[in-house]
């Protein structure tokens, strides 16, 4: 479903130069769940930024269900990949009601939408269609991560890039909209590729977990490999005990 194959992204400023994703290669199958792990600056989200067409600087080569991308794409290629950000109450217009935040995306891509097509949306997420009428200040944090997946999934992307979905959430409903993105993904056959620091959240989620550092992957594990705190290259295992030591806190 997707294929990176050699992707550098370069920042220039005057003579100096910004290497921040360095020949990253990836293969991710149709359904599967890859996870990005790694420090903050190390490339993850500008790796996903790439993916889904809001970066334009990079090199290499893209293609997503088989279909190869530049920087332009069209509205059927946009389509394709939509994204879920961290925080919900950022990516929300704040002066929109939450009908036109779902329109929106829907109507950029030509769908049509209406009120039963909206009600879906959000009744598929958890939340009534009441809602709609709604704004994002009078929604808790969970709720607002809801519409923003819904939001994301209005328009029938087969792949979904989630960029630390559940770091601004209380821990309390963070297993809410993790369990959620898991039945989505189900039912839909949707392709993920999640990026987060928390290592118990992407075993969780992931079948495979690339650990980023400096911009490119140094190392792959699965599910077991943190579970049983096991890892190959030196950075990894530094980041596998840094989790153990804050679970432990």
């Amino acid at each position: 479903m997707i294929e990176l194959q050699d992707i550098n992204v370069r920042y220039h400023s005057g003579k100096s130069e910004n290497h921040v994703v360095r020949g990253v290669n990836l293969s991710v199958a149709r359904g599967e769940c890859v996870g990005i792990v790694g420090e903050s600056g190390c490339g993850k989200s500008t790796l996903l930024r790439s993916l889904v067409g809001l970066e334009g600087h990079w090199t290499g080569s893209i293609s997503i269900n088989g279909e190869a991308l530049g920087p332009i794409r069209t509205k059927d290629q946009l389509r394709c990949a939509q994204m879920v950000f961290q925080d919900p109450f950022a990516s929300l217009h704040p002066r929109h009601r939450i009908r036109r935040a779902l329109s929106e995306p829907a109507r950029c891509m030509g769908l049509p939408v209406d009120d039963a097509r909206i009600a879906a949306a959000l009744e598929e997420v958890g939340l009534p269609a009441s809602f709609a009428d709604r704004f994002p200040h009078q929604l808790s944090g969970g709720q607002r991560q809801r519409v923003a997946i819904a939001r994301a999934l209005i328009v029938e992307p087969p792949v979904l890039l989630l960029d630390e979905p559940t770091s601004a959430l209380d821990v309390s409903v963070q297993a809410e909209i993790l369990n959620l993105l898991s039945d989505r993904r189900d039912e839909r056959g949707l392709t993920f590729v999640l990026v987060s620091h928390d290592l118990s959240v992407v075993a969780h989620m992931c079948d495979r977990i690339f650990v980023m550092q400096n911009g490119g992957f140094v190392d792959e594990l699965s599910p077991a490999d943190i579970g049983a705190g096991e890892a190959r290259d030196a950075y990894a295992r530094q980041l596998l005990a840094a989790s153990f030591l804050e679970e432990l806190a």
